[in-house]
């Protein structure tokens, strides 16, 4: 069973999204605050954890980058609807995906499952690493290597660089990515792909001549340049 901590301080919204996760058959267990829900994400106890952007004692986003020093565990981001630059903050401090509040809770599950499904890897499926030019990628241990030192990566970010790897020289449609990465569709004006991008993008730094190994390819997609 996948466990899901939810960290939010609306009570009510926690405990009915809760009972409704519970009824998709997931564990669920609840943090009203960003100390507890902090210490509880950095248990190694869960496979995903909600978080709220609003908490009443630490940002959410504070939450978030404190996560990520220690973790990589998946983050969902819950956003106010409607607020691009909240769910900018969260994709670039390391959330894997966001939804805005408020949301059915059909959409919170779909939002979830997605994830998972792009984390949980059937290692029996592997065949070696997936290698373009300094990147070495191993699905199935979600373990990236640039220039023979470790790459971390958000598991967003390790799905995202791992379609490109697997299309070197070839470019990928913004599309395909969502669908690979984040396991949904593209939605209209969504940028999530292109804060992950630019954020994979500063972890690769660049090529001596200054030109990035990943290139924007305007209104087609990404491609990943064979260095």
């Amino acid at each position: 069973m996948n466990t899901v901590l939810i960290i939010d301080d609306d009570t009510e919204l926690a405990a009915l999204f809760g009972e409704y996760l519970q009824q998709e058959g997931f564990g669920v267990d609840i943090a009203n605050d960003g100390a507890t829900g902090l210490a509880k994400a950095l248990s190694g106890e869960y496979q995903l954890a909600i978080l709220d952007i609003m908490l009443p004692d630490i940002k959410g986003t504070e939450v978030l980058a404190k996560i990520r020093a220690e973790s990589r565990l998946p983050i969902l981001m819950f956003t106010a609807k409607g607020d691009d630059v909240d769910r900018i903050i969260g994709l670039e401090s390391g959330a894997d995906d966001y939804v805005p509040k408020p949301c059915t809770p059909r959409e919170l599950v779909a939002r979830i499952r997605a994830i998972l499904r792009r984390v949980q890897r059937d290692t029996a499926t592997s065949s070696g690493p997936i290698v373009a030019g300094p990147l070495k990628i191993w699905s199935e241990k979600r373990k990236a290597l640039w220039f023979e030192r470790d790459l971390e990566l958000t598991s967003t970010e390790f799905n995202l660089l791992e379609t490109l790897a697997s299309h070197v020289g070839h470019i990928v449609s913004k599309n395909e990515l969502s669908e690979k990465a984040l396991g949904r569709p593209l939605a209209r004006f969504d940028r999530s792909i292109d804060v992950h991008m630019s954020s994979i993008r500063q972890k690769l730094g660049t090529q001596q001549d200054g030109r990035s190994y990943i290139q924007t390819v305007r209104g087609q997609g990404y491609q990943m340049i064979k260095a």
